[in-house]
């Protein structure tokens, strides 16, 4: 079922990101920074542990945005993105996204997205897509 797609309606997706995510993302963009691929490197910052990409991590916006919020046929006309504290693997997340504007006339929302540690509460990543949806906007 498709959810609610309106002023201020707000969703919420939940998920996580494994190590083999990690190397395939790394893969596929030929960003090899051992900051995200070697324990031994990522050690010596203050991270102590390998991290996630940033945009490995703000993938999920376009997965939720394009498949479930507002959904398939969604257009992304821009995104704005802040990395706020470090993401890794295996832990829990959940992305929440608020819609704060709508232009009915240009089918056009700015949805306001942030990810937060389920663990600990805090926000990780947060930006703000404009998106076009012919048929939901």
């Amino acid at each position: 079922m498709t959810p609610e797609f309106g002023l201020n309606a707000v969703h919420r997706y939940a998920f996580r990101f494994t190590q083999a995510d990690v190397d395939d993302f790394a893969r596929v963009t030929g960003d090899n920074n051992p900051l995200h691929l070697d324990p031994a490197f990522a050690a010596q910052t203050p991270f102590k542990r390998p991290i996630i990409h940033g945009m490995l991590g703000a993938s999920v916006f376009t997965k939720v945005l394009g498949t479930e919020f507002p959904g398939y046929g969604s257009v992304y006309i821009g995104q704005t993105f802040q990395f706020l504290r470090p993401m890794f693997v295996d832990t829990d997340y959940e992305v929440t996204f608020t819609v704060q504007s709508i232009n009915p006339d240009k089918h056009i929302a700015e949805i306001l997205g942030e990810v937060r540690d389920v663990q600990t509460g805090k926000v990780t990543t947060k930006g703000v897509a404009t998106l076009m949806h012919k048929e939901k906007i």
